[in-house]
Order: structure tokens, then C-alpha cells, then sequence
């Protein structure tokens, strides 16, 4: 008799259905799992072989193979065991296999049989719903699970709570839907003191989904406005939420199944591999890239990060998505970010004060920057200079304006776009391309002459003539301008860096 249980695989975002195939028979006693197992679901002969003993269980003396179906599809994660050792109970016949047939099954076990979280309850739920079964998860996550409309969820903190349960001996409870997570508390505009023209380029981010990069000594306030950034975006819409949830899902910070509506925000170390920045691993992972997801990633210190580690990001930047190729595993993280990145003009970061600033200026401030390459910042679509704040300054007032002010104008240009959006399908103007890019970003007729006179003078790259063109747009909406004019052209060229001349 073979015994079968359902379980699935993680494929970046991807949970593709595994079938757990348990067969006992008379011969020499051996454990075996096959099936392309990695190092975790080998180890889970151990852990499945001590939960049942601890149940006061024995494996019986014969030959017991356990196959993993599609057997050329790569296993890995800790979430096989739970339905490793059902399809062994089932074959040894404690539980009836025919209840399983309806159910899918993950979860780690513990050596005393309890069940423990793993990664990924909540695509394994939502692929649970596509194919119309049920899911059986750990205890404390199966508020997580009900994230997904329609599916039956069993959450079992045990093995024998769940056999129990299978058995009509038990009720287990139904778990809650998890909770809305409330937003962290967030730096509030007030704070700034003068940097009157970051402020508004920090707004025009916000508003259109913009890349922005800050340029200016230490101290001038560059990660103090990078911190007030998510206080000023629109909360996440539920689709979304569940698209965000999905990546901390997989990553495994996902925890007591809360959701949150407020945007990602990631800041990494300048430190940070390749790896960590973009996904990959022995165990393929989301990057930091990933994990900020519809969100802001922040990277500080811009021309510290190791070149090829930034040069890493310029495809995900343009498309929205990373692909992680190894040689056992190939998948896509979606990477919709908005990179808000911040860096002083030198080494020793005073190159417009005759008074700090080093010898080797203004050589140093070239050497420094061009540890960035073009292309990657010509992916940025503003670009903005912080002077450093006087005592003056910092002795006012905080100013009127705060976060509050300002979010109420980025959500009414967002209102805008996502009304544009039923027939561009862009979720905000960054997104805008092609003909959607030419329907509602063509400046009118002053706006165009002056667009193809500085294209000219600043020598833009066809990239660049698109991205001014969608920051463009998004200061007309901000302006609750129909159409594109001369003004908002000449603001956003103001925000362009130019291309150096040879």
C-alpha cells in the first residue's frame, strides 16, 4: 500500500503542488527519502522518527521510502515533515489515508511532537485555494492561512491534537483571521528645519513613485527626510497588502499572520552582498529589494555599497522584478520599489566649504562619485542638492507644514492615477509607458519646445527623456493640471542631473 499526502514547493512566489508518497514493506530496515531532497528534508527522517516516539510510536522494522513527486522538482525547507509523517502514519495505518486525500499539509515538527512554524503557510494557503482543498498548518500560523478566502485551515499545535482531531476524538478551534498590524510610529516633516526644496522633491517622490537620490554634507538631514517618507505615502490596498505579505511570507517575518497596510521600508548597510540585496542564497531567498516590495528601499551612503552590488539593481529598477538563476533553481521575486538613496558630494563630505573641505578638492568629489555608475543613476528620476542647516535654522520654530499636509496632497494626486489607471494599468506614474506614457504625459506646446531644448543641452538618454516626462506628469497632478505644461516641464528638468560633458 502507498500512502499519499499533498504538500507544496517554493518557487519564489510560487507554490507548486508536491504529492508525499509513503511506501512500507517487508526487507532490511531503512529510512529513505527521495525525490531531490536538500539537507533540511533529509534531516526530516530524524525529526518525523522522534515525534512519533514521542506519541509512543515505533517505527515499524521493514523498508520505508518516502518519494517526493515531481521527483526532478528540487525540494527544500523544513515544512515537509508534517506531511512526511502523515503519509507514514497513514501507510502504518493509525490514520486513514482517504481523510487526507482533501487536505494539504506543511509544517516542521519538533522532536516532541509539536508542530512549529516554517515559511510560506501563506502561499501554501492561497495555492490551497486555487485547487479547492484545505490546509493543514502549525498552530500559530494558521491565522495567517486565513488570509486566503475559502480555505478550510486545520491548525494543529500537535500531532496528537491533529490525529485526534482526524479521528472525531477532538475538535481543534478554527483559528482568527489575522490581524490589521497598525503602522509604525514614522519621523514627521516638523522635524526638518529649511531644506524647502528636498521637501518638495521628497513630495513629488511620494506622490508619483519616484526614484530620488539626495546629494549633501553629513548632518544636512538626508536620512531624517528618507524617514519621513513613508509617513507621507498612501497606505497599501488590500490586493496589495496580500502581494507584500506574500514575499514576508516566504522570507519568514511574517509573524502571528498580521498584515500591514503601511508600505515596506527597507535601509540596508552599505555592507550588504549581493545576495542580500537582491535575493539568492543555497536556499534561494527574497533580497532586501524584494522585501521592499511596493515600498521604499533606502540606501544610504549610496557610493559605499559595492559597485557590482548596486550595478545589481538597475534591472529590477526597470522592470520590477528580479530573477535569481542558480544552477538547481531559477525564480522571480517581484521588486516594485521606489529607491529614495542618499550620499554626501566627497569623501570627506564638505566639498562646497572652502573651510572643511579636503586638499583634493574638487578632484576627491569626482573620484567619490563616479564610484556610481551612469546607468544607475540615470535611473533616478530626481535629483536634489541638501545644503547643510545653519544654527540659524535649527533656532526656528518647527515649521507649519508637517507630514499630515503633505500626505493629503500625495493621495489626492495617487486619487488621479489610479483613476488613470483602469486604462493604463500603471499603478502610479513611475509605471507609465508606451502609449499610456504618450496619452498623458505629451506637454503641450510651450512645454515641448522647451522639453526638446533641453534634451538637447543636457544631453538625456532616451531613459532619461522618459522618466522627466513621468515627473512631469506628476507635478501637474500634484498642480491638478489636465495637461502637461511649460511649468511642470521646467520643474522637473530642475530635478534632472545632467550627463557629464566629455
Amino acid at each position: 500500500m502507498v500512502a499519499l499526502v499533498k504538500t507544496v514547493a517554493y518557487l519564489g512566489l510560487e507554490a507548486r503542488g508536491v504529492e508525499v508518497q509513503c511506501q512500507v514493506v517487508a526487507g532490511l530496515p531503512r529510512f529513505t527519502i527521495v525525490g531531490l531532497p536538500d539537507k533540511a528534508v533529509s534531516e526530516s527522517r530524524e525529526r518525523v522518527q522522534s515525534a512519533l516516539a514521542a506519541m509512543g510510536l515505533a517505527l515499524p522494522p521493514k523498508r520505508i521510502t518516502i518519494n517526493l513527486s515531481p521527483a526532478d522538482l528540487p525540494k527544500d525547507g523544513s515544512h515537509y515533515d508534517l506531511p512526511i509523517a502523515l503519509a507514514l502514519l497513514a501507510a502504518m495505518g493509525v490514520t486513514d489515508a482517504e481523510q487526507l486525500t482533501d487536505w494539504i499539509a506543511v509544517g516542521e515538527l519538533a522532536l516532541d511532537g509539536r508542530i512549529v512554524a516554517s515559511p510560506g503557510v501563506l502561499l501554501a494557503a492561497l495555492h490551497a485555494s486555487e485547487v479547492e482543498v484545505g490546509l493543514i498548518c502549525p498552530a500559530g500560523q494558521g491565522s495567517e492561512a486565513r488570509w486566503a478566502s475559502g480555505v478550510p485551515v486545520l491548525a494543529a499545535p500537535d500531532l496528537v491534537s491533529l490525529l485526534n482531531h482526524l479521528k472525531g476524538t477532538q475538535q481543534l478551534p478554527e483559528p482568527p483571521r489575522g490581524e490589521v498590524e497598525l503602522p509604525p510610529p514614522v519621523a514627521d516633516l516638523r522635524q526638518v528645519k529649511g531644506q524647502e526644496t528636498a521637501k518638495r522633491a521628497l513630495e513629488i517622490a511620494a506622490a508619483g513613485g519616484h526614484n530620488l537620490l539626495m546629494v549633501g554634507p553629513p548632518g544636512a538631514g538626508k536620512s531624517l527626510l528618507a524617514s519621513c517618507l513613508p509617513g507621507i505615502l498612501p497606505e497599501l490596498t488590500p490586493p496589495e497588502a496580500l502581494e507584500v505579505s506574500m514575499v514576508a511570507s516566504v522570507a519568514g517575518t511574517l509573524e502571528g499572520g498580521k498584515i500591514s497596510r503601511a508600505r515596506p521600508f527597507r535601509a540596508p548597510h552599505h555592507s550588504a552582498s549581493m545576495a542580500a540585496l537582491t535575493g539568492g542564497g543555497l536556499k534561494v531567498r527574497p533580497g532586501e529589494v524584494s522585501l521592499a516590495h511596493l515600498g521604499v528601499l533606502f540606501l544610504d551612503e549610496l557610493p559605499e555599497f559595492q559597485r557590482p552590488v548596486l550595478d545589481s539593481l538597475r534591472q529590477p529598477l526597470e522592470t520590477g522584478s528580479v530573477d535569481v538563476a542558480r544552477a538547481n533553481a531559477h525564480v522571480t521575486f517581484p521588486a516594485r520599489v521606489q529607491l529614495i538613496a542618499a550620499m554626501n558630494p566627497c569623501r570627506c563630505g564638505h566639498l562646497g566649504d572652502p573651510a572643511l573641505a579636503c586638499s583634493r578638492a574638487p578632484r576627491c568629489a569626482a573620484d567619490y562619485q563616479s564610484k556610481v555608475s551612469g546607468p544607475m543613476l540615470d535611473r533616478i528620476d530626481l535629483h536634489v542638492e541638501v545644503d547643510p542647516v545653519s544654527a540659524a535654522d535649527l533656532a526656528l520654530p518647527p515649521p507649519a507644514e508637517g507630514s499630515a499636509e503633505v500626505a493629503a496632497r500625495v493621495a489626492a494626486a495617487r486619487a488621479i492615477q489610479t483613476a488613470r489607471a483602469e486604462n493604463t494599468g500603471a499603478r502610479s506614474n513611475a509605471e507609465l509607458n508606451g502609449p499610456a506614457l504618450e496619452q498623458w504625459a505629451t506637454p503641450d506646446e510651450a512645454g515641448q519646445k522647451l522639453l526638446l531644448q533641453a534634451a538637447e543641452a543636457m544631453r538625456l538618454s532616451a531613459r532619461g527623456y522618459t522618466r522627466m516626462l513621468r515627473v512631469a506628469r506628476t507635478i501637474a497632478d500634484l498642480a491638478g493640471a489636465e495637461r502637461v505644461g511649460r511649468i511642470h516641464i521646467a520643474e522637473a528638468l530642475s530635478y534632472r542631473r545632467q550627463a557629464p560633458r566629455a
